[in-house]
């Protein structure tokens, strides 16, 4: 296959599109195909894995214990809360899931333990995007037990590993560069979040938002629109288009006095989105320290998720259903302490049911659980407060974006997603409040802990950040001319492909050089000592342009002490002197080209063009001590 149309297409346009950027012609034909064919594998896993999902339930909580819980509208359910209790059964049935799904993880993968998302995105940072084959299939199949006996996860965590398993190995099959290989499993993870939500737009976002605490991967965008679009077009042929809540075009912000409510909704879901994640990894730490057999763990955890359950059933599967319930008046049918209760009985259950081994994702529940927050707010709000809302349902879905929106660090795409799960946009403008105030109350603090600050910490951008200057440059200015036939299995390289992006294949490879082949013939040669070369000569002629410059023009070096007034503050609230520029900053050995939110930290040595007159004042202002 890697010597077909695909393979023919990706050695002739490598890459960011031989240097027309992530958004030229070439890069766009490149990934119209292969997202396409992502996004087919995408709907096609998520449509699977829906389907074995629906048949474990049915087999394992249906068919053993009695019990089945309510579904959301666009999946069939009626959003009616289902009579009687859950039989004595239940604990042994998750518990028998639970192990059922330790004996296949444990013994095929383990790495495909727990929800999966962080091992994507561990992957996309330090492995080159390699995913191994064998993990996608056996995540389905144990998500499923796990998910379908009772056990709290998020069916999103194997849909998503589905499609970037398949994105790593498409890769592998046509020789794609790492970077085009780490893009590939980004959109196969935003295609199959997209198609098992039927939130297309938000999944794509997703997969450039989920890998940084404050960053966005920009070349993954375009490419995960396409996948997730085809994605859920594939998905929506086998389960319907209609959104997974229900059409909701009724509800919106109808009064003023509205929003300081939904201002106290994002604190409130930006606490227990804290609570979430710490919880959540110490119970992960708990199983982890515990002297049993890993394939027995998730056994236990299931056995305590089942004991719960009989207590609330609302936490047992992925909780959608009870969402459902909860958006409607029949949440005042409800108990007020299993209101309130609920949860933090859901962050329990998915400690228990994913942090001891079993497998599913913890986005879904996130989500639960923020819109649990959100009724609990307006139950013990309601008939109190002057202009609340008559249903809940406004105070269950801004409470689904502020909480996991803001602990995930994926406000926009959790926005995007809850508003096509609902169908509904009129709340975006509450649920910006929500998501801000819950996002600046959890920090640095984060569900995913594969994720990393920026593209900067990031060992897959760490080329390219800390030397700016390849970027700019091309294969063809370093290679060196050779001619012939090009190899068949070689790595080879574009003479218009930025000399980062070869610099990192030839590294990623293994290889001192590589041949440069255009319309199919060899034109040169690239090797590291000639990137080397071409660098140290260009940065030579920098160098004399700025020893060149005017009299009234200097450039110097200040350092940001320890005792400094500057730490913590951004460029743009930091009132340089006027006349000044901060060229660079040079922070952990990595060169950084600072914006205006970048903040100073300590023994950063910042890079100043400034005038000669200013030079003084930027030194002393730099001097300034923290109590000044």
């Amino acid at each position: 296959m890697s010597n077909g149309i695909l393979g023919r297409l990706s050695a002739a346009m490598p890459g960011r599109g031989g240097g027309s950027g992530f958004e030229g012609q070439a890069y766009l034909a490149k990934w119209a195909i292969l997202s396409t064919v992502i996004g087919v594998v995408a709907g096609g896993g998520a449509a699977l894995f829906f389907a074995a999902l629906q048949l474990a339930t049915h087999l394992l909580l249906g068919g053993i214990v009695g019990y089945l819980p309510p579904v959301p509208i666009g999946e069939g359910g009626t959003g009616i809360v289902p009579g009687g209790g859950v039989p004595l059964l239940l604990p042994i049935v998750v518990a028998l899931g639970g192990l059922l799904s330790g004996v296949i993880v444990f013994t095929l993968a383990p790495e495909a333990e727990g929800h999966g998302t962080d091992a994507a995105i561990d992957a996309i940072h330090h492995h080159g995007g390699r995913v191994r084959a064998r993990i996608p299939p056996i995540k389905l199949l144990a998500s499923a037990i796990t998910i379908g006996s009772g056990g709290s996860g998020g069916r999103e965590g194997p849909a998503a590993q589905i499609s970037a398993g398949f994105g790593s190995l498409l890769a592998t099959w046509l020789r794609l560069s790492a970077q085009d290989r780490r893009i590939a499993v980004a959109a196969g993870m935003g295609a199959g979040i997209g198609a098992i939500f039927r939130a297309p737009l938000g999944g794509a976002v997703m997969a450039a938002e989920i890998l940084y605490l404050h960053d966005l991967e920009v070349e993954a965008i375009i490419p995960a629109l396409i996948a997730s679009i085809v994605g859920y077009t594939i998905f929506g042929a086998f389960f319907g288009f209609e959104p997974i809540f229900g059409a909701q075009p009724g509800i919106a912000l109808d009064s003023p006095i509205q929003l300081p409510y939904f201002a106290a909704l994002g604190i409130a879901c930006g606490l227990v989105g804290i609570v979430y994640s710490k919880a959540f990894y110490g119970l992960t730490d708990v199983f982890h320290r515990l002297r049993l057999p890993r394939w027995v763990k998730p056994a236990v955890g299931g056995l305590l998720v089942g004991v719960i359950g009989l207590a609330l059933p609302q936490v047992l599967h992925t909780g959608y259903g009870w969402v459902q319930v909860g958006m409607s008046q029949q949440l005042l049918g409800l108990p007020l302490w299993v209101v309130l209760a609920l949860p933090f009985a859901k962050i329990v259950a998915t400690g228990l049911s994913i942090g001891s081994g079993g497998s599913g994702g913890i986005f879904g529940p996130g989500m639960v659980i923020g819109g649990f927050v959100g009724a609990a707010v307006w139950r013990v709000s309601f008939d109190v407060l002057p202009g609340l809302p008559a249903d809940p349902a406004p105070f269950v879905i801004v409470g689904m974006m502020a909480l996991f929106g803001g602990i995930a660090h994926a406000p926009l795409a959790v926005m995007l997603m809850v508003a096509e799960m609902t169908g509904n946009l009129s709340l975006l403008a509450p649920a910006m409040i929500a998501v801000a105030l819950s996002t600046a109350l959890v920090g640095d603090r984060t569900i995913y802990r594969a994720q990393l600050p920026n593209r900067a910490a990031s060992p897959a951008h760490r080329v390219r950040l800390s030397f700016p200057l390849l970027s700019s440059l091309s294969v063809r200015d370093a290679m060196a001319p050779a001619g012939g036939a090009p190899p068949s299995d070689a790595l080879t390289l574009a003479p218009g492909q930025p000399l980062d992006e070869a610099l990192e294949a030839l590294t990623d490879a293994g290889v001192p050089s590589a041949p440069v082949v255009e319309d199919g013939r060899r034109v040169g040669e690239l090797a590291m000592r000639d990137v080397v070369r071409t660098y140290k000569s260009t940065l030579r002629q920098s160098v004399r342009r700025v020893t060149a410059l005017p009299p009234e023009t200097s450039l110097f070096e200040v350092a940001v002490q320890p005792s400094s007034a500057l730490i913590g503050v951004t460029l743009s609230a930091a009132r340089l002197p006027a006349g000044t520029l901060v060229v660079s900053v040079l922070r952990d050995g990595e060169v950084l080209f600072p914006r205006a939110t970048t903040a100073f930290q300590a023994a950063d040595r910042l890079t100043v063009l400034a005038s000669a007159d200013a030079e003084a004042a930027v030194r002393a202002y730099f001097a300034a001590e923290r109590s000044a």
